[in-house]
Order: C-alpha cells, then structure tokens, then sequence
C-alpha cells in the first residue's frame, strides 16, 4: 500500500527536522514544499507532502507518524 503523509509546522528548524525525520524512515517528498502566512496566529507556516510503500492493506486505523 502506498501511504500519504502532509507534515506542516511553523516556519522554524522544527519543520525541517520533522520532515528529515521522516526522510530516514523511509518516507520520499512528494510534490513541492508550501509557504504561507499563517494571519491568525502571526506566524509563516510550512508544509511538505510525503508518501511511503508499506506493506499490508489500509485502514484508517493505522498511525501514519509510526510507519
């Protein structure tokens, strides 16, 4: 099965260990980071797309974060 993840957090190193931490547990980029400004709490917010192939069949039970 093929698994769909969409990390975001404030703009900060925090992001960018999030989404490296997910880089070596084998999930891949999928698609082109985002950037937008976040006006309700005043902040600029990141976001990356990634997917991964597991094995098994999906349920909407299984904890992406895990994988």
């Amino acid at each position: 099965m093929k698994l769909y993840r969409f990390l975001s957090a404030d703009d900060t190193s925090a992001f960018c260990h999030k989404v490296t931490e997910a880089l070596n547990k084998g999930w891949e980029l999928h698609g082109s980071p985002t950037y937008a400004f976040d006006a309700a709490n005043g902040v600029m917010r990141c976001g990356q797309a990634v997917v991964k192939e597991a094995e098994g069949d999906y349920s909407p039970e299984i904890k992406l974060g895990e994988q």
